[in-house]
């Protein structure tokens, strides 16, 4: 069970999670849970601020996060130790005048080992038979810092010989999204991995269900955000799970799925907030459906690529040639479209595109186009279902279209459209698809 930020984030939320837990008390849960509301940003602050000399304002900031965990703790949990690292810490990045990945992480992880001490004290005074176990004890990770990749082979061992045997007589308790090395240096999984963690907790143990406990009832059909009063999606694949996180459904880290499909262990999207909601059940083959998107996700703030070569397009190495470039400046692509006079390319981290641009422009014409948004529709029953392409362009005969692109699976159409027409064509596609959902899968 994974508890996320805004289901721990005050004294009252901890409260629901005690209610949650004691009411699922007979499955032995394991308990994973995020930093307390916006924790992770603070603290992140906080080290940055100390890093660029501003001593006394990190103190300061130090001191309001300190009084905010004891206030919501009331006093249940020994905190000290963590909040003296903390100090030691904002004292040597001022020092040194630099965060390093590795402080970095030292600083980030505090978040998780706070709440976790603080949800293991609160269920003991629920009454529940509650234990912490230190994250960094049993996943272990390689040195990459702020994006560590767990050693799986490490760290399934370790959790096998230890949770289990807890988890037996006591409910465990442990943080997400904190690793270590093997030796011991603290490590993170890069932002929104308490997700990953659980999973890959679930699949340590061999667990029956993995629940990802949020602020919503489950995977939704359009992101609210956007378009609020979208249908609850009672169950989907675990693929087309996979292609809704990556295109932006926020419900679900991208990598959650993969230990758990490894395993083929369900996982299941809860809202601590209303648990009495069925939520959403990712599952390795979901029921065939009368609808054939099963969700639309959008990705905001991309950038759109064209390159143009007359030249060289098409030619032995050029493709190849282009995506080195990407490469070497460590810039992942999502969309790719060709045609016969351009190559044209989505991107949703334009820090590096003015050097990639350059080299580019050594061999081609090369033009941006920023403030886009990806749209996609996801759903396991398009390839079964002729005419989907057609509904779309139907319902989106007045949205100016900028890239389209088919995924080889058949399982999703993605499509650029300027972030000014992003609302019209995700409620023009929603009305389109959605008008009448099938009520076995849509709630």
């Amino acid at each position: 069970m994974k508890f996320g930020g805004t289901s721990v984030a005050s004294a009252e939320a901890i409260g629901r999670v005690a209610d949650i837990v004691r009411a699922r008390i007979e499955r032995h849960p394991v308990v994973v849970v995020s930093a307390m509301g916006r924790t992770t940003n603070a603290l992140l602050a906080i080290a940055s601020t100390a890093a660029v000399g501003e001593r006394d304002r990190a103190r300061s900031m130090l001191c309001t996060l300190v009084d905010f965990h004891r206030r919501e703790s009331a006093q249940l949990a020994d905190l000290e130790p963590v909040f003296d690292e903390l100090a030691a810490l904002v004292k040597a990045s001022a020092d040194s005048g630099e965060l390093t990945p590795l402080a970095s992480d030292a600083f980030a992880s505090c978040g998780e080992r706070l709440s976790s001490l603080i949800v293991t004290a609160v269920l003991q005074r629920a009454g529940i038979d509650a234990v912490h176990v230190d994250a960094r004890s049993v996943i272990i990770t390689d040195g990459r810092h702020t994006q560590a990749a767990p050693q799986f082979t490490e760290t399934f061992d370790r959790l096998s010989a230890i949770i289990p045997a807890l988890a037996r007589q006591h409910v465990v308790v442990m943080g997400g999204f904190i690793g270590s090395t093997a030796d011991t240096v603290t490590t993170t999984l890069g932002r929104g991995g308490s997700d990953y963690t659980a999973s890959i907790v679930g699949a340590g143990i061999d667990a029956e269900e993995i629940q990802i406990w949020t602020d919503v009832d489950g995977m939704l059909t359009c992101d609210p955000t956007i378009l609020p009063g979208g249908y609850r999606v009672k169950i989907c694949s675990f693929a087309e799970a996979a292609e809704l996180a990556y295109f932006g459904a926020k419900v679900l880290h991208p990598a959650t799925v993969l230990p758990a499909i490894d395993k083929n262990i369900p996982v299941r999207i809860l809202n601590s907030m209303r648990p009495e909601v069925d939520g959403t059940l990712i599952v390795a083959d979901a029921p065939p459906c009368a609808n054939a998107i099963r969700s639309i996700a959008c990705k905001r703030a991309i950038t759109l690529v064209n390159i143009v070569s007359t030249r060289m397009l098409m030619a032995h190495g050029f493709l190849r040639q282009v995506f080195e470039i990407f490469d070497r400046f460590e810039t992942a692509v999502d969309m790719i479209a060709t045609s016969e006079v351009s190559v044209s390319l989505t991107i949703d981290d334009a820090r590096v595109l003015d050097a990639i641009c350059a080299e580019i422009a050594e061999f081609a014409d090369v033009s941006v186009e920023s403030d886009q948004s990806i749209v996609c529709l996801v759903g396991d029953d398009m390839r079964r279902t002729p005419g989907v392409a057609a509904r779309v362009f139907g319902a989106l005969k007045d949205v100016n279209v900028r890239m389209i692109s088919q995924g080889a699976s058949l399982r999703n159409i993605s499509l650029v459209v300027s972030s000014a027409d992003l609302h019209r064509a995700v409620e023009c596609l929603h009305r389109e698809f959605f008008g009448n959902p099938d009520p076995s899968v849509f709630a």
